[in-house]
């Protein structure tokens, strides 16, 4: 079986809305606007790129990505890699960042099921909230930036009933007030 592993960008109030780029929240770009660069920070993202042998996206997050993340060298792994996208609504993959469209929560347990190594899941709030609530998540990598937004998508859901155990893995704080939390989430 292989693991699912959630990443996000975090405030210390939970949103991971539009971390990076504009995507509609008034503070859209927090993560490299409001916080100092820390390369030790990002080391936790080098790694993903280097274990993960695919990834799996929600339908927004995948539209957001694929007309970026194709042309940049950084993420070289991750463009070499199968990408999947979870939207019963989207046509068809963009050809510049192909992608293989799963219509359903179960066709990702399907994935999960299979032979391979570890999915990695960016992004994706909604995504990850049914993820979650169909106990798909193995692990969560969180960066929990030094912030609070008040408003926008949050990991997890505030009326969400899910009830989860996590078990710390991992755990560093950077001088610019990033923490990394890697957790597993115990059966």
């Amino acid at each position: 079986m292989r693991q699912i592993i959630v990443t996000e960008f975090m405030t210390l109030d939970g949103v991971v809305d539009s971390p990076g780029g504009d995507d509609g929240h008034p503070h859209a770009g927090w993560t490299f606007r409001d916080v100092a660069f820390d390369p030790a920070a990002y080391e936790l993202k080098g790694r993903e790129q280097e274990e993960a042998t695919a990834m799996l996206l929600g339908r927004v997050s995948y539209g957001l990505f694929a007309p970026v993340w194709g042309s940049m060298d950084e993420f070289a792994g991750y463009n070499a890699m199968p990408r999947y996208v979870v939207s019963a609504t989207l046509a068809e993959a963009d050809p510049a960042w192909p992608a293989t469209i799963l219509r359903s929560l179960d066709d990702v347990a399907a994935l999960r099921a299979g032979e391979g190594g570890p999915i990695i899941v960016h992004g994706s709030s909604r995504l990850v909230q049914g993820l979650a609530a169909a106990g798909l998540v193995d692990r969560y990598h969180l960066l929990v930036f030094p912030l609070v937004l008040g408003s926008g998508r949050r990991l997890f859901a505030p009326d969400d009933d899910a009830y989860a155990r996590l078990e710390l893995l991992e755990q560093e704080a950077y001088p610019n007030g990033i923490v990394k939390l890697v957790y597993d989430v115990r059966r």
